[in-house]
């Protein structure tokens, strides 16, 4: 176990549970093309790590308003964290996560409860955890309606038999760690547990991304977790392109061509057996969870016939939600409803007033940190808009290669990512200003496409040492005005490099310039530009916004 050396173990309060959540989504985001290449069971649909994934992702979407609304209060925390999976569940791996989470949240609300307590400083405790992961066990066999050996309840039940062997513990991290290494023990020995795993050599998908979120417990509890192998398909493993013939081993034949999930509210308990009998007789794989608040169900069957299977609740309660998925010959294909919006825009920004400046025309924004964004950055902020399209504005803090494997990954994930080629947050405020959701997604790119390349844009910085450039000698301190990659002015200080900058980006024509500056920019840089633009230019106009960002003193753009 590779825990943080030094770190004091957190406590697994409101705050702590929120950012597992947080980790959980980053950690799934890693190991899900892993996961999917394990999935042979219960249908080889190559999909268990992304419908995890989601799952959670749904979840944290669900804490972080909880946070907002109740601070540090473990109860609504939990709560949240299980409604959020419940609603946002994606395939039979979902829905067994919700109920994982619904574990936590009941054991929690219980012990609250009892206490006469409201948990706004609450934590979870060791035996807290011990209670929720064997409650969790109890609502996952529950919601599939029986045990197969070799799941994901099978590591599951590992992992809870562990916490109750380390219940004499009270640091919750080192029990989280040893839960943790259990689970790995337990998903290693799947394989010989279930015979459809031996056959395809690997490992069950849903219990390995249990691990992942074990691990992510570890890891925000502690600081580390302990390095996992890389599981995969064994030597000769027949499954490339999700064609081979295995699927539920207790069913034989052509796998169903749908996966049908939907929401039933208003079911009275009793009636949920009578839908699971209806469900079997239409398909397989059925799965059915229970929201913490009675009389709402998260419903999960594959079946040929989805109508069927959809009508099958209608007189027990009130289907909403409806995500119908081909499983044959649509690997990847998106499941209609199952997203929080149908489309959004991710923007690549730098500087707390470019964070705001973007974030107030409607944008989700992903900053980088101290250095450049990698691919998995980019597909966490991907995933995080929880949108089914994502137009993309790279704004030039995003390398091609990151940006191509990202979206990449994210397509063959069913999501529609649309990258709109802007090279500066000038050109992603001129794509951003003419976006509009309601066109189709190829339409809304273009348009998109054609505003960033319309504005024609530059920057300006400071010189660092003296050079030949190709507009003559600079010495430290003067102004460098750039377009392209060449020095095209050089001013004796950032106004007049400026200035120079924008009558050469106006001698072609336009309205609108557009200034950011950057972070230590005195506000008077602004100020002076923009009575240069009134003297020189009168039919444009001038609009300076303090972005704070870094690198270039100043970014400018002409529309």
């Amino acid at each position: 176990m590779s825990a943080g050396v030094g770190r004091i173990p957190r406590p697994l309060d409101g705050i702590a549970l929120r950012d597992w959540a947080h980790t959980a989504v980053l950690h799934l985001i890693a190991h899900t093309d892993e996961i999917n290449r394990l999935n042979v069971y219960p249908v080889a649909d190559a999909d268990t790590g992304t419908n995890m994934l989601f799952t959670m992702r749904a979840a944290a979407a669900q804490a972080d308003e909880a946070v907002k609304a109740a601070g540090n209060d473990v109860v609504a925390v939990s709560a949240a964290l299980s409604a959020g999976a419940l609603h946002g569940a994606r395939g039979n791996s979902g829905v067994i996560l919700s109920q994982i989470l619904r574990g936590v949240a009941d054991v929690v609300a219980e012990a609250a409860s009892q206490r006469g307590e409201d948990r706004e400083c609450g934590e979870i405790t060791a035996p807290e955890f011990t209670a929720a992961l064997h409650h969790a066990q109890v609502l996952a066999v529950a919601s599939v309606g029986q045990t197969v050996p070799g799941t994901i309840v099978s590591v599951l039940q590992a992992a809870a038999l562990e916490a109750e062997n380390q219940n004499g513990l009270t640091d919750l991290a080192i029990m989280a760690a040893a839960v943790s290494d259990a689970a790995a023990v337990a998903l290693e020995r799947t394989p010989d547990q279930l015979d459809v795993l031996a056959e395809a050599g690997v490992v069950d998908a849903g219990g390995r991304g249990l691990l992942v979120l074990l691990d992510a417990l570890t890891a925000t509890l502690s600081g580390g977790s302990a390095a996992r192998p890389l599981y995969q398909p064994g030597a000769g493993h027949p499954r490339a392109d999700h064609d081979h013939d295995h699927n539920n081993h207790e069913i034989g034949g052509t796998p169903p061509q749908f996966e049908v999930m939907y929401l039933l509210g208003d079911c009275h308990p009793d009636n949920v057996e009578v839908l699971r009998a209806r469900l079997l007789r239409l398909g397989e794989s059925v799965a059915i969870a229970a929201a913490v608040a009675g009389g709402q169900y998260s419903v999960h069957v594959h079946a040929d016939d989805a109508g069927a299977a959809i009508e099958a609740a209608l007189d027990l309660g009130t289907v909403s939600r409806i995500q119908v998925t081909a499983l044959i010959g649509a690997a990847g294909a998106r499941p209609s409803g199952g997203w929080s919006r149908d489309r959004a825009v991710l923007a690549i920004v730098d500087g707390d007033g470019a964070g705001e400046l973007f974030g107030s025309e409607g944008a989700h924004v992903l900053r980088p940190d101290d250095g450049p964004i990698s691919a998995q950055q980019f597909l966490a902020g991907l995933v995080g808009t929880g949108a089914a399209q994502i137009m993309v504005l790279p704004n030039g803090f995003l390398a091609a290669e990151e940006l191509v494997a990202g979206c990449a990954t994210a397509i063959s994930w069913g999501m529609d990512v649309v990258p709109v080629p802007a090279g500066s947050m000038v050109q992603g405020l001129a794509a951003l200003a003419v976006h509009d959701a309601t066109r189709q997604a190829v339409d809304d790119g273009y348009t998109m496409a054609r505003a960033a390349a319309g504005a024609r844009h530059g920057s300006v910085r400071i010189a660092t040492e003296a050079a030949l450039t190709w507009a003559g000698r600079c010495r430290p301190g003067d102004g460098l005005g750039i377009a392209g990659d060449e020095v095209l002015i050089v001013g004796h200080d950032l106004v007049s490099a400026a200035s120079g900058l924008i009558d050469l980006l106006l001698s072609s024509g336009g309205e609108l310039v557009t200034v950011l500056t950057g972070a230590g920019v005195d506000p008077e840089v602004g100020v002076a530009l923009a009575e240069h633009v009134r003297q020189e230019h009168l039919a444009a106009e001038l609009v300076t916004y303090h972005t704070g960002h870094r690198g270039d003193a100043l970014l400018i753009g002409v529309e």
